[in-house]
């Protein structure tokens, strides 16, 4: 059994911590904000031409962005090639590389000197994030292209049941064209498949049984086989062609077509993606972290850098986890004694686990009340959110049940946000296929982290930013998203909640169970430890349940350093609230703090440090004599 460290001062972790250095290039400031060092080419424009020059250079490249991948705009609400998916054949890519390398050429080229604040840190993030685009290329094929956990064969399904809206006859068409192109889609998958192959750079053998089921489940019933129950993807399209005002003879042309395309095209497609995984299957490895490459602890420092935008270690980052699962279950000792608990932690972990008062019941009626109270707790924080932001979004918020399709191999909540039109809410799935794997307790924290005051307000402000270029909305910061959905469970006790014991034990679980990815995740992927002993480390230190544990480990397997990222922007983003409020006294105001917070989109930790101090700066100017 893999033990934490008894004894290790936490508080002294953190500070380390705190006192990294974030990675990044050398940034020089300009009025409060970082931008790129690179000696500019001065066009000699006033500031309004300048600005607006940079403003046509990111709307172009955002929308030759969306030309080239047509499922991705269709994500973000454009009708572009709504027949055609993402690109990803070897050549594609290439061609996207050359055009990012012109790009960042022309972005230097622009005179931070002569931007406004706004549009220097726009710049500079455009910057940034194509160096940062380049650097993780260099590990192209070491990156999975296909894994339980999301992938082509699950991707197909959940963007047309979800995205692809039917609005008219021609949505249905392209619906239909979708459906025959998955074949070319397919055929860049599996070339990538191959390429990996080649270098030997294949998945986990344990992971391709469940490829395989979730693809095979994805082409059965009708019209593919003779079961009287329709699949997934003919059942949302005939309901989608069904509800269309148009006459019957053109609903049967569209469904007849639809078949066909489902028959002759999607499932050919499906079968020889699932014959390339069972042929790779036979020569996978059974070691579990990508160490196992030739290059696999250079990859995993570049995914480290990546998700969490500082430049911490692998060892630095597993002695960080250590520290808070100690801080935590230290919390939770505390909690035991106010629930008169006698035993000790791991008893009461066991106890927690079993209770059956503390789940609903795992079936059709459970489930309902589950997605029932998730709402009700979104709908009770609504309330709440005026007092602590300034600005709050339009968009709506739905609570979804994961479909059947893809909820045995997905994990047990995320979040899919609106696009820029607002014709689609965003929405919270919750994996209800083993209500023992999402207790009461852990409602509450889950619902604000991926509903409100967490993703959905984060990402929904976002896409209705004003004054951002479009491309900024989307960059993907894990640091940034998944520390504020952590910091958003933790603002919420600020707020009130968790007024349940049990839930505040719940809320401290999570928490905990971020903790503990920072240290199983390194465990894997630099450690060297199994799939088992990883299991084993959450079974032993958290209170969740062993299939929880299970599909977590598996995804932290399939995910290399991504689950790292939660913990680090959390504390991050927390510090650098508690440096405002002490610099700031009584001025300090919560309610502006996170909307500067979000006030810029997405961006890595240091940029959003530099945006704070830029906030206390403003106030202490404002209030000089």
């Amino acid at each position: 059994m893999i033990k934490s460290s008894a004894g290790r001062p936490w508080v002294w972790m953190l500070l380390v911590f705190l006192a990294a250095t974030v990675s990044g290039c050398s940034r020089d400031t300009v009025d409060g904000t970082e931008a790129a060092s690179e000696a500019p080419v001065d066009s000699g424009l006033p500031v309004a031409h300048a600005s607006e020059q940079l403003a046509d250079f990111f709307t172009a490249h955002f929308d030759r962005g969306l030309e080239r991948n047509p499922l991705t705009a269709s994500y973000v609400g454009r009708e572009t090639h709504k027949d055609q998916w993402n690109t990803v054949t070897e050549a594609f890519q290439e061609e996207s590389l050359a055009l990012l390398r012109d790009d960042l050429v022309r972005a230097r080229e622009f005179d931070t000197a002569k931007l406004s604040p706004s549009d220097a840190l726009s710049q500079d993030l455009f910057i940034r994030n194509g160096e940062r685009q380049l650097a993780l290329d260099d590990f192209r094929h070491e990156r999975y292209v296909i894994h339980q956990f999301r992938g082509p064969h699950t991707r197909v399904p959940s963007a047309l049941i979800n995205v692809h809206r039917v609005d008219a006859i021609e949505d249905a068409e392209s619906y239909i064209g979708r459906l025959s192109n998955v074949a070319t889609y397919f055929d860049g998958v599996i070339e990538q498949l191959n390429v990996r192959a080649e270098k030997g750079l294949l998945l986990v053998d344990w992971m391709y049984p469940q490829m395989i089921e979730a693809a095979g489940n994805v082409i059965s019933g009708s019209p593919f086989d003779d079961s009287e129950q329709d699949s997934i993807i003919w059942a949302d399209f005939k309901t989608k062609v069904d509800a269309l005002s148009i006459e019957s003879a053109e609903k049967q042309r569209l469904l007849a077509e639809g078949k066909v395309a489902l028959v002759e095209s999607l499932k050919p497609a499906y079968q020889r993606l699932i014959d390339t995984l069972a042929v790779q299957s036979t020569a996978a490895s059974g070691d579990d972290g990508v160490w196992r490459f030739e290059r696999g602890a250079d990859y995993y420092q570049a995914l480290l850098k990546w998700y969490t935008t500082t430049d911490l270690t692998a060892d630095q980052v597993h002695e960080l986890g250590l520290a808070n699962v100690e801080r935590l279950q230290s919390d939770m000792r505390a909690l035991m004694k106010a629930l008169e608990f006698e035993g000790s932690l791991t008893e009461f972990f066991t106890s927690v686990r079993q209770s059956e008062t503390l789940r609903f019941p795992n079936t059709d009626k459970g489930r309902e009340q589950y997605l029932f109270e998730a709402e009700a707790a979104i709908d009770a924080m609504k309330a709440r959110l005026p007092d602590y932001f300034g600005r709050l979004p339009k968009a709506d918020l739905t609570v979804k049940r994961v479909e059947a399709f893809r909820e045995q191999s997905a994990g047990k909540a995320f979040y899919q946000g609106p696009p820029m039109d607002g014709s689609r809410p965003g929405i919270y799935y919750a994996n209800l296929y083993d209500m023992n794997a999402m207790p009461k307790t852990d409602l509450e924290a889950l619902a604000f982290h991926e509903g409100v005051p967490g993703h959905h307000l984060q990402r929904a402000l976002t896409t209705e930013l004003g004054g951002i270029p479009d491309f900024q909305r989307y960059l993907s910061f894990t640091a940034f998203t998944e520390g504020w959905g952590l910091y958003s469970e933790y603002l919420a006790k600020e707020m009130g909640f968790y007024t349940d014991p049990y839930s505040e034990f719940g809320r401290l679980a999570m928490e905990l169970w971020r903790a503990a990815r920072l240290v199983v995740d390194t465990g894997i992927h630099h450690k060297r430890w199994t799939r088992e002993e990883a299991i084993a480390y959450l079974l032993a230190n958290t209170p969740n349940a062993e299939s929880d544990c299970i599909k977590a480990i598996e995804r932290y397997i399939a995910m290399p350093g991504q689950a790292t990222a939660y913990m680090i922007g959390k504390i991050k983003i927390l510090a650098l609230r508690e440096d405002a409020r002490t610099a700031l006294g009584d001025r300090f105001d919560i309610r502006q703090f996170h909307d500067v917070v979000l006030g810029s989109g997405p961006v890595p930790l240091e940029v959003l440090e530099a945006n704070i101090k830029a906030m206390v700066a403003a106030h202490r100017r404002d209030s000089s004599p």
